[in-house]
């Protein structure tokens, strides 16, 4: 039988790294050596609270789904505008076609745009700026 090391330094990278990028799994391999680490996390059991105006509409309980809803593809920290110091992409009552920019997802250091898969009016945003998103999360709702 093998004995296996375990390099506690690896896996203390590895968390850090998870803890910076807001990951909650993260597998690495070397020849046969492979190290896996997950972060359990429970998601809040409250609904996000809506948005105040006219074109507001109703938060839905964590178990529902959103009727159109745009989500997460990744796990990552959202930012609404393209810079700081600049307008958002989109306000609650905006009207989106098909492509356009929603937000963006800070994700490995790399910014990914968020677009719109169809075009509507913004009903609601669900996320605020800078705040660390999780794959599937509703982000933005679109009628």
């Amino acid at each position: 039988m093998n004995k296996i090391t375990v390099d506690e330094d690896v896996i203390r990278k590895l968390a850090k790294l998870m803890a910076e990028t807001g990951l909650t799994e993260i597998e690495v391999s070397e020849g046969e050596a492979q190290i896996r680490v997950v972060k359990h996390a429970t998601p809040p059991a409250y609904a996000a609270a809506p948005v105040a105006g006219p074109a507001a509409a109703p938060a839905a309980t964590s178990d529902e789904p959103i009727v159109g809803a745009v989500t997460s593809p990744m796990v990552g920290t959202v930012y609404m505008a393209p810079s700081p110091g600049t307008p958002n992409f989109i306000s609650v009552g905006d009207t989106v076609n098909a492509g356009d920019t929603l937000c963006i997802i800070e994700a490995m250091k790399v910014m990914n745009p968020i677009k719109a898969p169809k075009a509507g009016t913004v009903k609601q945003i669900l996320v605020e700026n800078a705040q660390p998103v999780e794959f599937g999360e509703a982000m933005v709702v679109i009628a």
